[in-house]
């Protein structure tokens, strides 16, 4: 099992993302910043309240088209992901190339998508069937087991998250098959849950904080000069760029993090 180290990764990311930032965030404003930004702005306000927090007995009515123009943006956030695991991946390479080699290498990561999400729904059907049977016995063991079954349900799906951290790299730089490539990213993570759970929800922190703060004041200035649905607009989009932004350090020391792991 290889060492990884966060600190070398982060010396290398800034250094390749200082040296190739005229590669690097141009693919991410296209093709993660934008189509979350479009998707986000065709969300409607009670859909955006209920994905905020959700509840299984309050789902509401989505637009008509909707579902299929998240599942798109979604297609296209990957395939700029794959993109910049290329360019991170393959010194050299032009964008052209990478956005090709991403092009042939996205049907093996949707694959993987929809293997895991349907481990997922599986393991969420069971959970859900034995909480009816408990129901049987008594309202309260019924609540208590629903809330253990939950409980380790997020836990596991957040597990299984943090263990397939790296499925991108593996997808973009190997060429193996859906089943072989969730292997692979598996058994790269090995022994090092507990280094890549710091190291995102570190990352998640503080791009909700940068993002937060940048929708506040961008979004202020926006309302000065064109009002709310200005500043609505205005915040918007300075999130999605900071997010962009955020994104490529990311990817790009993920990428690097995947050397290390992969390395004999």
């Amino acid at each position: 099992m290889a060492n990884i180290s966060i600190g070398k990764a982060w010396e290398e990311a800034v250094a390749f993302i200082t040296r190739e930032a005229a590669l690097l965030f141009p693919v991410a404003l296209l093709f993660v910043a934008l189509p979350g930004l479009i998707v986000q702005e065709m969300t409607p306000p009670e859909l955006q309240a209920w994905f905020a927090q959700p509840k299984v007995d309050a789902i509401p009515v989505m637009p008509p088209g909707f579902a299929l123009a998240m599942l798109l943006g979604i297609v296209i956030i990957w395939f700029g992901s794959l993109a910049l695991f290329a360019l991170a991946l393959r010194p050299g390479i032009s964008v052209g190339e990478a956005l090709r080699l991403s092009f042939a290498r996205l049907p093996v990561l949707i694959g993987t998508a929809l293997l895991v999400v349907a481990a997922i729904v599986a393991f969420v059907v069971l959970i859900a069937l034995l909480g009816a049977v408990f129901s049987l016995a008594s309202q309260q063991a019924a609540a208590v087991m629903g809330l253990l079954l939950g409980t380790a349900a997020v836990v596991i799906i957040f597990f299984v998250s943090v263990r397939l951290v790296l499925l991108n790299p593996v997808v973009i730089d190997t060429r193996a098959g859906v089943i072989e490539s969730l292997r692979r990213a598996w058994s790269l993570t090995r022994g090092h849950f507990w280094r890549l759970l710091g190291f995102l929800l570190i990352v998640m922190l503080l791009s909700t904080l940068v993002g937060a703060a940048a929708q506040v004041i961008v979004g202020l200035l926006g309302g000065l000069l064109a009002g709310p649905e200005g500043a609505r607009l205005a915040g918007g989009i300075a999130s999605a760029a900071v997010s962009a932004v955020i994104q490529v350090y990311l990817l790009v020391m993920l990428a690097r993090l995947y050397r290390q792991a992969s390395a004999d």
